[in-house]
């Protein structure tokens, strides 16, 4: 883990998920989430002891696992306190949730790891614990209330609200809840004014507009490509298998539960859009293109 200066009192973590520091005082910072595990919370830890700093909250962006894993073993070793939105504060307390919902059910063993499955911790709503210095704005698309926040040194932590140029190439996919609203998202971004954007799986940057035109292209493909695909009736496991073999994709449980629900998620775009349709026919769903 390296850690950048970015403001005055606004640094971040070099991490598979960044991790954003603010300072509120000399010695007592806020996290801006926590990483995936108890080992990326040691970490967290070790550069903290080394400066002196002193955690006295951390925010989570989301309650997706990657960004809440080292959550218990910070609070455990601090008492701070930590902080979310709305749904988000119930599936950062009861994580469980995270692949129940992805699943559809109960999560069989396979799923119920650190990857989709984080350790409970103590909860409270960050819109009225929020402390001076920092504001945050609603990012919704990619998770339920997934938030941003922007720093008083014009810093701006865009969670997963984009994904970088690497993960596009090499996967396409990238999970998404709610395509209608991360779309709208994007939108939003391109208004924003700051000195540096760190989105959580990106490289900071003083110019997200490339970034931006990148994820929303993408977006676009794959709604083109499953609207082709409903031109023939599909069911969704023949139109999740489809996206696999066009993107030389290799399937896995994790894979199956993540990328899955986000092709119902696009099934359900192009739905609400009345681009498809569906029926059953003996006893399977179906999908397909709607007649003009």
């Amino acid at each position: 883990m390296e850690l950048v200066e970015v403001g005055e009192k606004t640094y971040y973590i070099k991490n598979p998920t960044n991790i954003g520091i603010y300072k509120i005082s000399e010695n007592e910072v806020y996290l801006i989430d926590s990483g995936n595990d108890k080992e990326a919370g040691r970490k967290i830890m070790k550069i903290m002891n080394e400066r002196g700093w002193n955690v006295k909250g951390i925010i989570c962006t989301h309650s997706n696992a990657d960004h809440i894993g080292g959550n218990k073993m910070i609070q455990d070793r601090t008492n701070c306190d930590v902080l979310a939105h709305h749904v988000e504060k119930n599936f950062t307390e009861n994580p469980i949730l995270e692949p129940s919902f992805l699943y559809g059910g109960f999560p069989f063993k396979d799923l119920r790891h650190k990857f989709l499955l984080a350790k409970e911790s103590k909860v409270e709503e960050l819109e009225s614990h929020l402390p001076e210095g920092l504001e945050f704005f609603p990012l919704k698309g990619h998770f339920f209330d997934m938030v941003g926040i922007k720093t008083s040194d014009d810093v701006y932590f865009l969670a997963d609200s984009l994904f970088s140029e690497t993960t596009i190439t090499k996967y396409h996919l990238f999970f998404i809840y709610d395509v209608r609203e991360f779309l709208n998202t994007l939108d939003y971004l391109e208004t924003l004014k700051g000195s540096c954007f760190i989105a959580s799986h990106c490289e900071a940057t003083k110019d997200i507009s490339d970034l931006i035109a990148l994820n929303r292209n993408k977006v676009h493909e794959i709604l083109d490509k499953i609207y082709e695909f409903c031109e023939n009736e599909m069911t969704f496991e023949e139109i999740l298998q489809a996206i696999f073999e066009v993107y030389q994709l290799t399937m896995d449980a994790n894979q199956y539960v993540l990328i899955g629900s986000t092709i119902k998620s696009y099934l359900a775009y192009l739905y609400d859009e009345d681009k498809i349709t569906y029926e059953f026919k003996e006893n399977k769903m179906v999908w397909r293109k709607k007649n003009d």
